[in-house]
């Protein structure tokens, strides 16, 4: 698969490129994606959720009412579940959800993810090109020249670039990325992937390495 390169104003350079077939043109796993995307959300979770049970709430232990002839159901405590405002059964104790997953699992799933975005025609590939100075409007404008204005983009770039990442922070639909750090969410996620022409050997190697 052929792609050609375009400039920041959008016009085609002259020179294409060919996607390497082990990467973006495999056989899709789905059930390699949707180990990855469980596991990259899972991780993300702060899992610092809390209920108080029973004895943990704050109230006083003295016996409700006497024990017999009252002709309702015994009752000890107000901290009882069945009471409002009583400690809950079973409620959520903070707990870390991330879990381990196979290093080949999880590059199967990104270049399954990949393979479907070459499919769609969801892949851009863009010549390298800089920004002094963080600056919005220049990065909305190249991506406005690259007919990417609407829907999520994400964009893949060889090394960091702090300008660049700087630039588009304030962007909600938008995300850079280094080419290192490609995860199957963001590759999902986005409507179409810019891939800088220096970052196509980046993510290459780092998906077909042993």
């Amino acid at each position: 698969m052929e792609l050609t390169v375009l400039n920041t104003s959008g016009q085609e350079t002259g020179r294409k490129v060919k996607l390497n077939s082990d990467v973006f043109a495999i056989t899709p796993n789905d059930h390699a994606i949707y180990l990855d995307v469980k596991q990259i959300l899972a991780n993300r979770r702060q899992g610092t959720h809390k209920a108080k049970e029973r004895a943990e709430v704050n109230y006083s232990t003295r016996k409700l009412k006497r024990q017999k002839g009252t002709g309702g159901a015994r009752a000890g405590s107000i901290k009882s579940p069945v009471f409002v405002g009583g400690g809950r059964i079973f409620g959520p104790k903070p707990r870390d959800y991330s879990f381990r997953l196979n290093k080949k699992v999880k590059m199967l799933a990104r270049k399954s993810a990949l393979t479907y975005k070459a499919q769609d025609n969801g892949i851009v590939l863009v010549e390298q090109f800089q920004i002094e100075k963080p600056s919005t409007k220049q990065y909305s404008t190249i991506l406005k020249n690259l007919n990417l204005s609407t829907g999520k983009t994400l964009v893949v770039i060889p090394e960091n670039n702090q300008a660049l990442y700087l630039s588009s922070r304030n962007l909600p639909n938008s995300k850079v990325v280094t080419a290192t750090d490609l995860n199957t969410y963001d590759i999902l996620h986005a409507n179409h992937i810019v891939l800088f022409e220096d970052a196509v050997k980046n993510v290459e190697n780092t998906l077909t390495q042993n």
